[in-house]
């Protein structure tokens, strides 16, 4: 099985004026094509500086990081972020949406980024916002849908490129049960279909639908469990 994300030893640490702060201490794991994991643990555990290193946003202080294969010690800046643009996708809790621009052309930014021709690029953001349910919305702005639809916008962008990797960063945070149900059912559809996801979450019923669990206490992995039965679970 081929691995996507592979992590050992991995510290973040933050320099203050009068204190250090230790966000991560020693993280090791990995991720296989194809899985849904979930990361959990209480408010300021470490979980979103986990993701944000994992997504090339951030750089750990210590450890080594591979991407599919690829070793992400060294790089430049402009190297990291044409490896994010290759192979991963993220999603934010906030949506991150450019409110300036419509649908379409919030989805088609990581092609343009690219370079991708304009018919590739608006082939494979129509097959994305399809898969979404958000193709009738193309030309509506961000200011103009609901938080649930731009959710769903915002995992179009991600998905657009292909990428190895989609990581999800409490999708649901910003949104009610109903619309944050739907969302988990997206992706877990998603999964389905050979998506492979890391999401932070701190809702036990949405981290209990992935294939793994893992849970961080002060920076550390505390617990794992493999979760049976995903592929037969639905958002209750």
């Amino acid at each position: 099985m081929k691995t996507i994300v592979s992590m050992h030893d991995i510290h973040k640490s933050y320099l203050g004026q009068q204190i250090d702060t230790h966000a991560l201490r020693g993280i090791s794991l990995s991720v296989n094509e194809g899985e849904f994991v979930a990361i959990t643990g209480p408010s300021g555990c470490g979980k979103s500086t986990l993701l944000t290193i994992m997504g090339l946003l951030d750089s750990a202080s210590e450890g080594t990081y591979e991407i599919a294969g690829i070793d992400t010690r060294g790089l430049k800046v402009d190297q990291r972020t044409a490896v994010r643009n290759q192979h991963i996708g993220y999603v934010f809790q906030s949506f991150n949406l450019i409110d300036s621009l419509t649908v379409f052309e919030n989805v088609a930014l990581p092609l343009e980024h690219r370079g991708e021709h304009k018919a590739t690029i608006k082939a494979a953001v129509v097959e994305a916002l399809e898969k979404v349910g958000m193709e009738h919305r193309m030309s509506y702005r961000p200011n103009q849908i609901s938080g649930g639809q731009q959710q769903r916008v915002a995992i179009a962008r991600a998905l657009v490129g292909r990428p190895d990797l989609i990581l999800v960063d409490e999708p649901t945070g910003n949104l009610d049960t109903k619309n944050g149900d739907a969302v988990m059912q997206l992706l877990l559809e998603l999964n389905k279909q050979g998506a492979t996801i890391v999401m932070v979450t701190h809702d036990s019923r949405y981290s209990g639908l992935a294939h793994r669990q893992i849970q961080l206490l002060d920076g550390k992995v505390v617990a794992e469990q493999q979760i049976k039965h995903q592929a037969d679970k639905e958002v209750a």
